[in-house]
């Protein structure tokens, strides 16, 4: 094949999904422009001028894309070890070239690909077709990835099984098999997410925006008061949350469907972890084992009190798709029932049991106590400001401060209760396992062998109460993961025992004068309470 002929080039349909988006623009941009322009003129030559700059927007979107269109092509190469002769220029590489004014040829070697993510949004499904992003998995942003919009849905599935087919065949042979599918019950969670409050708020927002932007914000509030013109001022404000709260709620229902129906997660031959999901917009994510260093177990409040929990891996190489913010590459399996996530997690790690079920060690108390104050003075710092400024400006406010301190004080004790309950840490096999946090528990499960480093962080408070903060150090995921409040002994034999030989080197006796070790590291004893950093 010649090399003009190894070249393939976009789908000529990427113009109407172009066309179409600009379509979708100009008209979420039409009811505000109507409206300004309206206020001088007739409203059927503000309509006019809208419709001319709307088609000049979209004719003149829709030419640029076509010369891009024009100026785009890639082509795969084929493996070196393939063929019989030496490698010449494009062989063993991924290239696209693209640009009109500002040319950019860009390159991956195909012995770097990691994973081969296909998506498509419902108008690219409707015509057939898909964008692939094809990753190294690499952090270092748009120079690891190379995306290509757009081809057809089946030449996005050659492309993968191309530049997989390398990972696969160093896989072990046969090893296909599901690993969880969706099951409708789980939508349940979705209403007690953090996501429904959230999308309260936005609606409530975008009511009044809109209403702003035809001047009828007055008439809405007015509205909404006159519904509720006998009722106290605090049952208005209570039932406009729970409003909101209702349709935040219908909110998440709805964009979990769009996000997880079709669920699948398998993995395929060659240690290959595949995530499809999507109503409209269809996404299949791919993961290659060997980048996975652990899982993390997400409970978010709302979820925990349901008994469910989430399942995101820890990997190399994942990062948010910026163009698709549903779409977090690191999701392997939504708010399910907590065993079942254990046993996912449990089955994506290859294990017999779940790491994050081991039991883990008990924080000091003086652990609990930083909590407690840190909540009280949350809490009764604010209220004094406010009575402070109440005794200033209006009674008031001391009214605000008092239910501020009696509804909000009882409630910041229990989060730093249950967020002490939640600290924990210990060993499970091959992996170092820690959980933290109340209001977003996580319990993670970190390959001890993928530790590359320890932190060691201890405040002046924390110095105090002999505590400190174990930070482990890796390629992994956020790149850093914490062991918050534990003991200075426990701690410090927990990294020397967990990660065996990483921080021995600056540990110490007790016993041992400080001028014995500079030449001569001792290495620290696991589980006793005599090691202790040094002083250097």
């Amino acid at each position: 094949m010649s090399e003009e002929e190894q070249w393939r080039r976009l789908d000529p349909r990427t113009l109407l999904v172009d066309a179409a988006v600009l379509c979708g623009v100009a008209c979420g941009a039409a009811l505000p422009a109507v409206a300004g322009l309206s206020g001088g003129r007739p409203l059927w030559q503000a309509v006019a001028w809208v419709l001319a700059g709307a088609a000049l927007l979209v004719l003149v979107g829709t030419a640029a894309d076509w010369v891009r269109l024009r100026r785009t092509r890639y082509r795969v190469g084929p493996e070196r070890s393939e063929m019989g002769v030496p490698p010449a220029e494009g062989w063993g590489k991924v290239e696209l070239h693209t640009g009109l004014l500002l040319l950019k040829r860009r390159s991956l070697a195909r012995e770097r690909i990691r994973s081969v993510d296909l998506t498509a949004n419902p108008l690219q499904r409707v015509l057939g077709l898909v964008k692939v992003r094809i990753g190294t998995g690499e952090h270092t942003a748009g120079e690891s990835t190379l995306e290509l919009e757009l081809v057809t849905r089946a030449e996005g599935e050659r492309l993968r099984q191309e530049l997989l087919a390398r990972t696969a065949s160093l896989g072990e042979p046969g090893d296909d098999s599901t690993l969880a599918t969706l099951d409708p019950r789980w939508i349940r969670f979705a209403p007690v997410s953090f996501l429904a409050p959230a999308l309260g708020g936005a609606a409530v927002g975008a009511v009044l925006q809109v209403s702003e932007w035809f001047g009828a914000q007055g008439e809405v509030i007015d509205w909404i008061g006159d519904r509720f013109q006998d009722t106290s001022l605090t049952w208005i404000v209570v039932d406009l949350v729970l409003l909101a709260t209702a349709a935040g709620a219908v909110g998440a229902l709805g964009l979990w469907i769009e996000m997880w129906w079709n669920y699948r997660l398998e993995r395929e031959p060659g240690g290959t972890l595949r995530v499809r999901r999507g109503l409209f917009t269809a996404r299949s994510v791919t993961l290659e084992e060997r980048r996975l260093r652990g899982i993390e177990l997400v409970e978010p409040l709302g979820v925990r009190l349901f008994g469910a929990a989430r399942v995101d891996a820890v990997a190399t190489g994942l990062a948010q798709d910026d163009d698709d913010k549903h779409a977090d590459l690191k999701n392997l399996l939504p708010a399910v029932p907590r065993e079942h996530a254990e046993r996912v997690a449990a089955q994506v790690l290859r294990e017999p049991e779940p790491p994050t079920g081991a039991p883990l060690a008990v924080h000091p108390r003086a652990a609990r106590a930083r909590r407690l104050r840190r909540a009280l003075w949350s809490v009764l710092g604010s209220a004094a400001v406010l009575a402070v400024l109440g005794l200033l400006l209006t009674p008031v406010l001391l009214y605000v401060a008092a239910g501020w301190a009696l509804v909000l004080g009882p409630l910041a004790v229990l989060l730093a209760l249950d967020a002490y309950r939640a600290l924990g840490h210990g060993v499970s096999g091959a992996y170092l396992v820690t959980r933290s946090g109340s209001v977003r528990r996580r319990t993670v499960a970190l390959q001890r062998s993928g530790v590359i480093g320890w932190t060691v962080k201890q405040s002046y408070f924390q110095r105090r109460s002999r505590l400190l903060t174990l930070t482990a150090t890796t390629a992994a995921g956020e790149g850093a993961y914490d062991i918050l409040d534990v003991g200075e002994s426990q701690g410090l034999a927990f990294a020397a025992g967990a990660v065996p030989g990483l921080l021995a080197p600056f540990l110490e006796r007790a016993d041992t004068p400080a001028d014995a070790i500079v030449d001569t590291p001792v290495q620290a004893p696991v589980h006793t309470p005599e090691a202790r950093p040094t002083e250097r």
